[in-house]
């Protein structure tokens, strides 16, 4: 994460919002009144999607059981009914 005043932000405004979209890298921006961060709208919807899927009753458990089946106990994308 880059950190940077809010002066320095000014002034570099465009380099900073182009370096955080093309490669999702946060801006911790400091003001005397408290800090603000800057993220890509990608990085923001993906918190987004984690904090919606945990919040689901079981989500975690079956997202984390899904990580740690092998690939041969999984069951072929052609044999599943869509």
């Amino acid at each position: 994460m880059t950190t940077t005043s809010i002066t320095n932000f000014r002034k570099n405004i465009y380099k900073m919002m182009e370096n955080t979209v093309r490669y999702n890298e946060p801006v911790s921006i400091a003001t005397k009144d408290g800090n603000a961060v800057m993220i890509s709208q990608e990085e923001y919807n993906s918190l987004v999607e984690t904090l919606y899927l945990n919040s689901q009753p079981g989500m975690r458990d079956k997202l984390l059981d899904g990580l740690n089946t092998p690939l041969e106990d999984t069951v072929p994308e052609e044999e599943v009914a869509w």
